[in-house]
């Protein structure tokens, strides 16, 4: 009996022990799955999974994201074979650059060459690498570079006077990043055909003036001569887009070289609130845009006196030749006259926001400098036209800015059978786009405007004004409200549309006179490429306020030569 009971309790226990092992196993497998799962999804896991995970404030300060990698074995070697690589890079950059240089070499100079050129004994470092795969068709490698070089270099001027003088170029420093795309991918020795490199970033370029045995204020304007002239000419010569390209295998790489993509046209429109840089009365600003920096590719508009709220309504057209990374730059000034102009603030925009075909209407913030994103001085704002056209797409979408926008179909057809040398001198002809029509303006309603009467009401009344013809016409007055009704409609016979303007102001009625509540400012762009639209305006000059507005375009359009 007690032999049965102990083989029960035995064979009891030993299936409990193989049950807990066998559930115990399947535990741990199941454990060691889960776990597997968490590696591969944190295998997959981007930067920017990981933010979302975690707050900045949880990681340690010691850890740094970054998509670029540490060169420090590069630098190792360079600073190895740099005497070897100073010796051949110094004779090949003075022999590319020297032709720059007296390409943009300024006026009071009557030569400016390279005495001395050698890059010094410190080799540059090299801070980080990224690399960027595009596809099948090549690699781009961006190299970040810091350079406090002891370069010795001397130029030889002789100003126009026949003064001749050495100028050393001292402490330069430099930070930047250089762009090297392989393109295309090949299936020979080294992988790639050819190889181009630009500066894609210029971050700081630092250096001084200093004349040999004298003193560069001799020659009043030089110093900023020369440092203008080295900077055009790095910025034309090897600043992206522009880029260099070196084929390694036979072929034709001309498809890789810089051409213009489209035409960008920018309407400066005008700008609000300015910062005053004139201790008496107010500033006179204008206004330099540029997509590229240098000095034939830079629009310069009229000057505006004594306005901290100038309109220019002035068109100006770009080349663009990388709509992915390029950026139209408006920097205001205040022209003083004979002395250096100030600065006011700039702004820009980058070309790959604007949507081919369509004009954008933006307002700009103005910022002390585009580098440093510290500033928080309102120093006003710019009003801007956009509208970038690629090259191809003339078919796709309407450029009220063509020269051929306004051509009747007897003008085109008159057009395309002129044919020799008339049709030479026929395209060599300056055109003017000149768009006549017929602006119908509803005055529909304005909302929230600011109480001026002592009884906490107005009495406001509109004023439409063309700004060119300066036609005007006024709405009634609606007594006691702020939140006025009009529906009044005013048609206005329009002689150029694209540089006209419409000037909305709203004003309160008084028994003696009138007070001004606020205005706004629109350009005929929009309406002449939709033909009619409906929109609420916020007033300028004025605490609150919105106005209701309808327009709508009749275009009768013409073509002028001139």
């Amino acid at each position: 009996m007690g032999f049965i009971f102990g083989l029960v309790i035995g064979l009891a226990v030993g299936l409990a022990i193989i049950v807990g092992f066998v559930r115990s196993e399947n535990a741990r497998s199941r454990l060691r799955s889960e776990l597997a799962t968490t590696v591969a999804a944190f295998a997959r896991m981007t930067v920017d999974d990981s933010r979302k995970i975690l707050p900045a404030e949880f990681y340690p300060s010691w850890l740094v994201f970054s998509q670029r990698q540490k060169l420090t074995w590069l630098n190792h070697h360079l600073e190895k074979i740099w005497p070897f690589v100073n010796d051949a890079a110094s004779e090949l950059i003075k022999s590319s650059v020297e032709p720059l240089l007296e390409q943009y070499r300024p006026f009071i100079l009557s030569s400016l060459k390279f005495s001395k050129f050698t890059l010094g004994t410190v080799a540059p470092q090299f801070t980080g690498v990224e690399i960027i795969e595009d596809g099948n068709s090549g690699v781009t490698m961006e190299l970040e570079m810091n350079w406090d070089a002891n370069s010795s270099i001397i130029l030889a001027i002789k100003s126009r006077l026949g003064v001749a003088l050495p100028v050393q170029v001292k402490n330069l420093g430099f930070t930047g990043v250089f762009r090297l795309i392989f393109r295309p991918l090949v299936d020979e020795f080294p992988g790639f055909g050819a190889v181009s490199y630009s500066l894609r970033q210029k971050k700081k370029l630092d250096f001084t003036l200093k004349v040999i045995g004298g003193d560069i204020s001799t020659i009043p304007g030089l110093s900023d001569a020369i440092e203008e002239t080295i900077h055009d000419a790095i910025e034309d010569s090897i600043t992206w887009p522009v880029r260099k390209v070196v084929p390694i295998l036979p072929g034709d790489y001309s498809d890789l070289e810089l051409k213009p993509v489209g035409t960008l046209e920018a309407k400066l429109v005008q700008a609000k609130n300015l910062t005053n840089k004139d201790i008496i009365g107010k500033s006179d600003p204008y206004a330099v845009l540029y997509i590229r920096p240098l000095p034939d590719k830079m629009k310069k508009s009229k000057t505006i006196n004594n306005d901290l709220n100038p309109i220019w309504n002035e068109h100006f057209e770009f080349i663009v030749e990388d709509a992915s990374t390029q950026h139209l730059v408006v920097r205001i000034y205040d022209d003083e006259g004979l002395q250096s102009s100030q600065l006011i603030g700039c702004a820009q925009v980058r070309l790959n926001a604007l949507e081919p075909g369509k004009v954008k209407d933006v307002w700009l913030n103005l910022v002390k400098d585009l580098e440093i994103q510290r500033d928080t001085k309102d120093r006003g704002q710019v009003h801007l036209e956009l509208l970038y056209c690629p090259f191809g797409m003339e078919n796709v979408f309407t450029n009220p800015f063509a020269s051929n926008f306004s051509m009747t179909s007897l003008e085109k057809a008159l057009k395309s059978g002129v044919n020799g040398t008339e049709a030479i001198d026929h395209e060599q002809k300056r055109r003017e786009v000149i768009i006549r029509g017929v602006l119908s303006v509803t005055v529909i309603s304005a909302e929230d405007l600011p109480a001026v009467d002592l009884m906490g009401k107005a009495d406001p009344y509109v004023v439409l004004t063309m700004k060119k013809s300066e036609t005007r016409n006024k709405t009634r007055v609606v007594n006691d409200c702020l939140n006025p009704v009009w529906n009044q409609t005013f048609d206005f016979v329009v002689e150029d549309g694209l540089h006209d303007m419409l000037i909305a102001e709203v004003w309160d009625h008084d028994t003696f006179g009138k007070d001004y509540m606020g205005r706004c400012i629109l350009t005929l762009t929009r309406v002449i490429l939709e033909g009619e639209y409906k929109d609420c305006f916020e007033l300028d000059g004025a605490k609150s306020g919105k106005l209701n507005l309808q327009l709508k375009w009749m275009p009768q359009p013409i073509y002028r030569e001139s």
